[in-house]
């Protein structure tokens, strides 16, 4: 099933708006999110096609300008995938069959709310599905063609081979064996290019591969050219694919003194000439390597980061030329240290890394703390000066839950800085398991202040105030929710997500209407007509038990229930219709008011009022964006403004920053501004509204 935060771009081919409105709101009611729109003919089709996305069209059985079949047609024509549906009044078997024939890919009935809401999910579902599939082989087929270009341009004679028989070789190869075109090696099998003194041995090899088993990463051959010539060689085997099919990369190294060089040269990429270590580049090839076999399940390894304190005031005293000198001596240490398995680079200018595998991550910390004993203990001698080094070491554990090779470095040097804060010469390790504790204890820890502060008034109101332009009487403010911490006031973006995973957002919703009442007593005691804003988490209107206490609140507070306006995103009204209106009667029986956030985010917006009566709309920030010189934004608030006053709403524009914004939106017809132009949030409410 389609989730729920899933806009579902809907085109409805229905000549009553009644109607169409009708199988917008049972999806809705299901909790899909929908961005409808309706044509009756089909030049407004074909707009609609070309003027924006389109996942699902709905054909009435009513539309009488346009047909299942002309749809179906102007559908084709656009050359965008879609569902087609047929909405019946009922399902019979000639139904269906002319449906079906006519270009409907599903048939559904309008009326029965489980049966349309089901046949649209699951359209929209195998839509994604195709939609995903078809970005995945544009993926795949651009992968393919970026390999073939590599494998075209290496100098290196590498040849695909599947069942025996070439199915791919490069330039180099062709040349290798004396062949023009590969037309001429197309389908020729491989073992008619090994002499026949080893041919024997390669049969061997085709035999383990027809097992199931991997064949041998090297052989040594005598490989035979077109002409008869035989020459030495070394077979480089690996598992490989193409064009989706599994298959052998072959590549042939002749065995050459040039060969022999070349191999010479291409170790000497992979070296530090300083150090004679491995260098930076061939570390983060083999890190790559070593963090797959990690995700695979081959966790016994770790990586150390391994950096030298205080390295100026060493260089101070050694030179620069000295310092060469040092880095090798450094270098040959860890060399003896390492083992045969472990792979030591050197990472910068006086850091050096380690890929240790085959050990326990007990074993990988232990040995790490060697390396750190052995600076401690080693008197390096450069020239006539004898220097003594210290090391902070990061150590980052493998495992599955490491994602990335980056993060692996990321993690390595906050921990080795970690390490040289505390003064240095010390080990910190980082261990995505021991994270997972410590995540989980943090949490913990913002439970206990959550549920303190619930149970202590450990959280703050603010009050920002909401400003007329068109004279309404009396004063407006925007309650906001802050936690108490030990550092300041803590936003709700930062507590209301683990707030939500305990369950704990109904509790802070009571919390802040009742200490709002406080307040609102208060200011009706005084004769002030104060009405405050307040921001509901979304889950308000899932509790059912909110309403009634609500109501036993307010009449034991004695304060009219007018002056308070509870907010709820747009996004969240339009996935669960069926219970936001609900909860917006609830409201209207106590006379509070009810406005929607981030409106005009959705393409219908103004439909959405026709089913639940906001009283407000607050109109979403990404049309305050630079809003001086945006003309269409301009425009569209303008447009917005002239609906919702003859809907009988009135219009709230947020963000506000900036004079020029605030007299654009006068001449819009905006009702109500705010923001930090007009006034920052307060714990106090002084604002003068004259």
């Amino acid at each position: 099933m389609a989730k729920a935060d899933k806009v579902l771009r809907i085109l409805l081919v229905e000549d009553s708006v009644e109607d169409a409105e009708q199988v917008i709101s049972l999806l809705r009611n299901a909790g899909i999110a929908v961005r409808p729109n309706r044509v009756e003919n089909a030049e407004q089709l074909k707009a609609a096609l070309e003027g924006g996305s389109t996942d699902i069209v709905l054909v009435s059985p009513k539309a009488k300008s346009i047909g299942l079949a002309e749809t179906s047609s102007v559908v084709n024509r656009s050359g965008k995938d879609m569902s087609l549906i047929q909405l019946l009044d009922a399902i019979t078997q000639d139904a269906v069959l002319k449906s079906m024939r006519e270009g409907a890919r599903e048939v559904a009935l309008r009326s029965v709310a489980d049966h349309l809401q089901t046949v649209v999910l699951r359209e929209f579902e195998n839509l994604t599905t195709r939609r995903s599939l078809r970005r995945m082989e544009a993926a795949w087929r651009e992968s393919e063609r970026r390999a073939h270009s590599l494998l075209g341009s290496s100098r290196d004679p590498i040849a695909y081979v599947h069942e025996g028989m070439h199915v791919y070789a490069n330039r180099a190869y062709l040349e290798m064996f004396g062949f023009e075109d590969f037309d001429e090696i197309e389908g020729l099998a491989i073992l008619d290019l090994i002499a026949r003194e080893d041919a024997e041995k390669f049969r061997n090899v085709l035999k383990v591969q027809s097992r199931g088993e991997k064949p041998p990463e090297k052989l040594d051959v005598h490989a035979k050219r077109s002409d008869g010539s035989t020459f030495e060689a070394v077979m480089e085997l690996s598992e490989a694919s193409i064009e989706g099919e599994p298959a052998t990369q072959i590549i042939f190294r002749q065995q050459t003194a040039g060969a022999e060089l070349a191999e010479q040269l291409d170790a000497l990429k992979r070296q530090d000439l300083v150090t004679g270590l491995y260098n930076r580049p061939h570390f983060m090839g083999e890190l790559d390597k070593a963090v797959a076999n990690a995700n695979a399940g081959k966790i016994d390894q770790a990586v150390l980061y391994i950096e030298i304190d205080n390295y100026r005031k060493v260089l101070d005293q050694v030179g620069v030329g000295g310092a060469d000198l040092l880095l090798g001596d450094v270098a040959q240490l860890l060399k003896e240290m390492a083992g045969p398995q472990d792979l030591v680079a050197r990472f910068a200018d006086h850091t050096f890394t380690a890929i240790v595998p085959g050990r326990s991550h007990e074993a990988c910390i232990q040995f790490a703390e060697q390396v750190l004993k052995r600076f401690e203990e080693r008197i390096f001698d450069v020239g006539k000066r004898s220097v003594s080094l210290n090391a902070s070491i990061g150590v980052c554990l493998l495992t599955e839950k490491v994602n990335g090779s980056q993060l692996v470095l990321d993690k390595l040097n906050e921990a080795c800085r970690l390490a040289q804060s505390e003064g240095g010469n010390r080990i910190k390790v980082f261990d995505p398991a021991a994270q997972d504790k410590a995540d989980a204890a943090k949490d913990r820890e913002w439970l206990d202040l959550i549920k303190a502060s619930i149970d202590k008034d450990g959280f703050i109101l603010f009050f920002q105030p909401i400003v007329s332009l068109q004279g309404h009487e009396g004063e407006f403010y925007e309650v906001l929710l802050r936690m108490q911490g030990e550092k300041g006031e803590i936003l709700p973006g930062q507590f209301l997500p683990i707030a939500e995973r305990f369950g704990l957002l109904p509790q802070i919703d009571r919390w802040v209407v009742d200490h709002v009442l406080r307040v609102l007593q208060e200011r009706h005691k005084q004769g002030r007509m104060t009405t405050f804003f307040i921001k509901l988490t979304p889950q308000a209107i899932d509790d059912g038990s909110l309403l009634p206490w609500l109501a036993q609140q307010l009449k034991n507070a004695r304060v009219p229930g007018d002056r308070l306006v509870f907010e709820m995103p747009e996004s969240k009204v339009v996935t669960h219709l069926k219970q936001a209106k609900f909860f917006q009667k609830g409201l209207e029986q106590l006379k509070c008011g009810f406005a929607l956030e981030q409106f005009g985010s959705g393409l219908n917006s103004f439909q959405l009022l026709k089913h639940v009566g906001a009283n407000y709309v607050k109109l979403d920030r990404t049309f305050m964006s630079d809003l001086a010189k945006n003309a269409e934004h301009q425009a569209k608030i303008r447009d917005m403004c002239e609906q919702a006053r003859a809907m009988g709403r009135l219009t709230v524009a947020e963000f506000v920053e900036d004079a020029a914004s605030m007299s654009i939106l006068f001449s819009c017809g905006v009702n109500f501004v705010q923001g930090n132009f007009l006034a920052e949030p307060e714990k106090v409410m002084s604002y003068d509204f004259g």
